[in-house]
């Protein structure tokens, strides 16, 4: 679309959304409903462009993708009236007679810029939150995965009208052109840097928005851990998505005890989960040669120990571990987003807290242990989004978990309720009678008068 087109669209949008056709619960349930539906009928024309932008399986695509879009919209439709609802909450006695509610109602206009790695999930769950809040949409996916754009595109453009739900696909030119736009929202998940240019539009029009971005998500072991599920665990989290993955775990930061039986049993689950990956039809592929590159120059081959290998043409890098990796590797320094896993070790737990204690808050955290007080303890005191204990990156596929980035991963959260809440805003609304006007409010005011005693006696 040009600029032109763009505004044309947005300025329907308003529009329709002034004329309130968004804000009844029919109106949210069917569009929903729509949605959900079309996510059936169309799977294998998804899983198809999924295989074709990222290599996944059929099964993977419905498992990570579509299966799970279908979940966070059943949850929806099963507490939509629920959300809707206006609240009563409590009021002060120096408010009487009145009664206070919280009233949410949809933001307006909103943008979701989605990223190529999960592009049907990262689309359309934030969609389908900003459906059940009312809202009318913008959604821009990502220019790197092109199947799977025209699909959404083609999918959403037969469910609803322009002037309630667009799809605006392209580059860099249209992602520029729709930050200039004024939104009332906007949602966005990507890369750091990129969601630092998103803050920037944004702020040139004081439009709230969520970021959700990614980081070095550390997976930490113990001397307590079961040692061969941890290893499963990870190896799964990983390697899933060939390691693009948002909240994949980026190192294993393990008690050096147990680090060469922990190796060990990531090698052993290699085999069994990924074995002959760079022939395996179901592995995944890198989404460019460019992010290939960049991974590849991430690979020290001195300190690979599992793994290593690569088809260029086929743009596959097979699952690696790398071994006597430092902080000051190359590895360490950024997200790694592909099928890379260093290994680094710590001698004392309290040592963990003081290596993470200085570096970006990561997205998600790991800790594979027995030590229950341990557990609580690394989640209370290292800062991250949120994460697991004795698994990797599931804690994304429950309605009921908010999901978000703190500090330098994102900021704000979906899902669920919290979903809803994101693409709301909430009312406050105090409905007062006309029956009863208490006159100590107004002047004039009297020093020691009852009327001061009485609110005195209510505000304290």
């Amino acid at each position: 679309m040009t600029d032109e087109e763009i505004r044309s669209v947005l300025d329907r949008q308003r529009a329709y959304f002034a004329g309130g056709a968004t804000l009844g619960y029919e109106a949210r349930r069917d569009a929903l409903v729509r949605l959900r539906d079309a996510l059936r009928t169309r799977e294998s024309d998804i899983a198809e462009a999924v295989k074709s932008d990222l290599g996944k399986s059929a099964f993977e695509a419905y498992m990570c993708e579509t299966g799970l879009v279908m979940s966070e919209i059943t949850y929806l439709l099963r507490h939509l009236k629920s959300f809707m609802r206006a609240k009563k909450v409590h009021t002060p006695f120096s408010q009487f007679p009145s009664k206070s509610i919280r009233l949410p109602v949809p933001r307006g206009n909103v943008l979701i810029m989605s990223p190529w790695n999960y592009p049907i999930l990262l689309t359309l769950e934030p969609l389908a939150d900003a459906l059940a809040a009312g809202n009318t949409a913008v959604v821009k996916p990502s220019a790197y995965s092109p199947a799977t754009s025209a699909v959404i595109a083609d999918i959403l453009g037969k469910l609803y009208p322009t002037e309630y739900v667009a799809v605006v696909t392209g580059g860099r030119a249209e992602n520029s052109a729709l930050l200039d736009c004024r939104f009332d929202f906007v949602f966005f998940t990507g890369s750091t840097n990129v969601g630092r240019e998103v803050l920037r539009h944004t702020a040139e029009h004081l439009t709230p928005a969520v970021l959700e971005l990614g980081g070095k998500s550390p997976c930490i072991v113990d001397d307590t851990a079961d040692i061969a599920l941890a290893a499963r665990r990870i190896v799964f989290g990983k390697f899933l998505n060939s390691g693009q993955t948002c909240v994949a775990p980026d190192y294993v930061l393990c008690d050096a005890k147990i680090k060469d039986k922990l190796v060990s049993e990531i090698k052993k689950q290699i085999g069994v989960q990924y074995g002959g990956a760079l022939s395996d039809p179901d592995y995944g592929k890198i989404v460019s040669a460019k992010h290939f590159g960049r991974i590849l120059s991430l690979m020290d081959p001195d300190k690979v120990i599992v793994g290593g290998a690569y088809d260029r043409d086929a743009l596959r890098i097979e699952p690696t571990v790398m071994d006597r990796v430092t902080w000051d590797d190359a590895v360490m320094g950024e997200e790694i987003f592909g099928p890379l896993l260093p290994v680094l070790t710590f001698e004392r737990f309290d040592e963990v807290y003081s290596l993470l204690g200085d570096k970006p808050k990561p997205l998600a955290l790991y800790i594979f242990t027995s030590d229950k007080r341990r557990a609580r303890d690394t989640f209370m005191r290292v800062r991250c989004g949120g994460g697991c204990v004795n698994d990797t990156i599931i804690h994304l596929a429950t309605s009921e978990l908010p999901f978000g980035g703190v500090g330098e991963s994102g900021m704000g959260a979906y899902h669920g309720k919290v979903g809803f809440e994101t693409f709301s805003h909430v009312k406050s609304i105090l409905s007062k009678s006309t029956r009863i006007d208490m006159p100590m409010r107004y002047k004039p005011y009297k020093k020691g008068s009852s009327y001061e005693k009485l609110v005195r006696r209510f505000l304290k």
